[in-house]
């Protein structure tokens, strides 16, 4: 039995008369009446009863005729869904981020991407950068929304989607606090917290340049993966920091967040979106049109919100 068959069924039904049935189908009265026949052996009962002026649903019919309705229908739903999957408006998309890209960058992005592709489940997961470069590597994750410079070797696609810089991050009743800018100089003679080169080296390695230009060495006392973590180390009076500016849109107690006097240029920092030269998920192509064209536009460059 073939959706053909089905659909010149249907036809008959509908009209109750072969001649219109076959004006309908756009082919002769004799090949369908033909046609009809034979789907009434292979359905092993008459469906229709011939009349003079007519035909006639049988109780055979008239049972067949809503299940050949859904027969067609679900097979036109089959392509429209495979069509939208083969074109990334429909599927699943697996997306990995760092904690930091909560701030600004997917409260942004989401809510385009769904906008633009509601159909699409997406399915996110915290890390960090290592772990979700190897994550991507691997297949297991789709994209990857990770911190710029990646500080490893990869073969993956790795492109600029938001632009920050560095600012300090202290308690509120460090001596330092009251001041409205502050300089590497003050920062490196204080308790510093660091990251972790075993999990975030891009950004251990920035925070060590930009110290290393100025001629200094920070004075390292503790090291975390996460800048959440970071930030609430010198929360716990643990030391001093630099963060990604965008942070200080978080509304963390008892820290506040300064700019710093006179950074490199090369103390940019960004996030950046990893992704497989030979991605086959339409889906993650779409995602990333949407998130390169939002920074095109600037809307990947986070407001500073220092204090």
């Amino acid at each position: 039995m073939e959706l053909r068959q089905l659909h010149q069924f249907i036809a008959v039904a509908e009209t109750l008369n072969f001649g219109r049935a076959a004006e309908r189908l756009h082919m002769a009265q004799p090949p369908l009446s033909v046609a009809i026949r034979k789907l009434e052996e292979e359905v092993g009962a008459p469906l229709f009863e011939r009349q003079p002026r007519g035909v006639a649903l049988t109780a055979a019919g008239t049972a067949a005729l809503a299940l050949a309705r859904r027969c067609v229908n679900d097979a036109k739903a089959l392509r429209e869904a495979a069509l939208a999957a083969a074109g990334g408006e429909r599927g699943t998309l697996r997306v990995g981020f760092v904690g930091s890209a909560t701030y600004a960058l997917l409260p942004g992005l989401l809510p385009a991407f769904r906008a633009r592709y509601p159909q699409v489940e997406l399915v996110l997961r915290e890390s960090a950068n290592l772990e979700l470069l190897a994550m991507v590597e691997s297949g297991e994750l789709d994209v990857g929304l990770v911190r710029h410079p990646t500080g490893s070797a990869s073969e993956l696609v790795v492109e600029i989607v938001e632009r920050d810089m560095f600012c300090a991050v202290l308690p509120s009743t460090h001596a330092l606090a009251g001041k409205k800018r502050l300089t590497l100089q003050e920062l490196a003679r204080e308790p510093f917290v660091d990251y972790a080169s075993t999990h975030v080296p891009g950004l251990h390695a920035m925070v060590i340049l930009v110290f290393q230009q100025a001629g200094l060495t920070p004075r390292v006392a503790q090291e975390a993966t996460q800048v959440q973590t970071v930030i609430s180390l010198v929360q716990s009076g643990m030391g001093v920091a630099l963060v990604p500016s965008v942070s200080a849109r978080l509304a963390a107690r008892d820290v506040v967040f300064r700019p710093v006097q006179g950074l490199p240029a090369s103390a940019g920092i960004s996030l950046a979106m990893a992704t497989r030269i030979d991605t086959l998920n339409p889906a993650a192509i779409r995602f990333r049109e949407v998130a390169l064209q939002r920074a095109s536009k600037g809307r990947g460059a986070p407001s500073r919100g220092l204090d």
